[in-house]
């Protein structure tokens, strides 16, 4: 069984690039099925259903999606070896621009979209920089210039990455994407002993624990503060 990990930021078009491949890799008679996790609502799953797609989702809710993926993720992958797949894609949800769900020998894909903004790429943390392939979306909706700009800042952020355009509406770079995804020689059986490719979102303090109260005195644990100086400084 391959496993893919997909990330990238809210609204990027993970979910309709998903679909668009697995469309394809359907025609290969492979069997695929998804893991979508998020924060607190998410229907792709029905999309999925819809698809002929074995899926389940996860609801991270207070927890940080990342920590939630971590913690979920070897359960996931023997779910996927139950039900016979030869793909398995977990979608992670991308919230915070420091988020690192990727796991060293696992396959590594952030989406990212052109309407993001120019300086997006360079605003993403380990999520883009540590990607193996990033495909860029919503390319028809901007110019020619604007793309190859946009495609260019994301190199300088992640040089090692296979950059790839990829129409989430009409499936254009689908079936290029799906042949960098299934390896015939692969086969995870578990991901236990497996590092992730860089340390989590880090955070422990009084407001994780649900305090709401606003003050130094009702702040502990791992707190940093912002420099602000003097106004002659």
């Amino acid at each position: 069984m391959n496993v893919i990990t997909i990330s990238g930021p809210p609204s990027s078009g993970k979910t309709s690039i998903i679909l668009k491949t697995i469309r394809v890799l359907h025609e290969r008679k492979l069997k695929v099925g998804v893991v979508k996790f998020d924060c607190l609502y998410t229907n792709d799953d029905i999309l999925y259903k819809k698809a002929g797609v074995p899926v389940k989702k996860g609801l991270s809710g207070s927890l940080c999606p990342d920590h939630y993926f971590v913690s979920n993720i070897e359960e996931v992958v023997q779910w996927g070896r139950k039900e016979n797949l030869d793909v398995l894609i977990t979608e992670s949800a991308g919230l915070c621009n420091r988020c690192s769900p990727y796991i060293k020998d696992i396959k590594a894909i952030c989406v990212i979209d052109n309407l993001s903004g120019i300086n997006t790429p360079k605003k993403i943390g380990p999520m883009l920089k540590s990607a193996d392939i990033v495909v860029i979306t919503k390319g028809d909706i901007v110019s020619q210039a604007e793309r190859e700009v946009f495609a260019s800042k994301v190199h300088s952020v992640n040089p090692k990455a296979i950059t790839m355009h990829v129409n989430g509406l009409t499936g254009q770079g689908a079936f290029e994407l799906s042949t960098l995804l299934y390896d015939e020689k692969e086969d995870i059986e578990t991901v236990k002993g497996k590092e992730l490719r860089f340390s989590m979102p880090s955070a422990l303090c009084s407001y994780c624990l649900g305090e709401k109260r606003i003050g130094e005195d009702y702040q502990m644990g791992n707190v940093r503060k912002l420099k602000l100086g003097d106004e002659n400084d």
